[in-house]
């Protein structure tokens, strides 16, 4: 299985970010099975670094790896109420660490970001939120929580993207 990382640069051996920018699942390294959602990343990290392209790497990963026993793996199998409460613990947090080595589940984007804000600053209720959610389609994002879960990442390819 091939699962991609969008950024401004090649990432051939990949690490846990453990910069002060949390993400949806925590700290570690993301990923998605979804191309298009690699280069979208891999565009607003180039514009950001104010570079004219960027990169996105591909990874191999084990087939059998969400049933992969060394491994605590977390799915979400949609933005719900479970997968809101675990967004929001991290978003909120800084110091929040959960025990999972792999987290895979729907990536938050821009319009669900809004309701998340919404949400956090008390102009919304979680019931909207939830039901707002379950109209959205979202692509995935899979983190690589912890060290040992980097280990199934092999480099594959990678590929530029212009910023255009």
């Amino acid at each position: 299985m091939k699962l991609y990382h969008g950024s401004h640069i090649e990432v051939k051996n990949p690490k846990i970010l453990t910069s002060s920018r949390v993400g949806d699942f925590g700290r570690g390294f993301y990923t998605t099975s979804n191309l298009e959602q690699a280069r979208r990343w891999a565009q607003i990290r180039a514009r950001q670094e104010e570079v004219s392209a960027g990169i996105v790497t591909a990874f191999e990963v084990p087939e059998h790896l969400w049933e992969h026993s060394e491994l605590r793996i977390k799915s979400f199998e949609t933005a719900d109420e479970e997968w809101l409460d675990f967004v929001l613990s991290n978003r909120k947090n800084v110091d929040f660490d959960h025990e999972f080595d792999v987290v895979r589940g729907p990536v938050a984007n821009d319009r669900v970001y809004v309701c998340l804000n919404m949400l956090e600053d008390g102009l919304t209720d979680r019931e909207t939120v939830i039901r707002k959610l379950k109209t959205y389609v979202l692509a995935d994002q899979i983190l690589f929580h912890t060290a040992k879960s980097l280990l199934f990442l092999e480099y594959a390819a990678t590929e530029e993207v212009s910023c255009k």
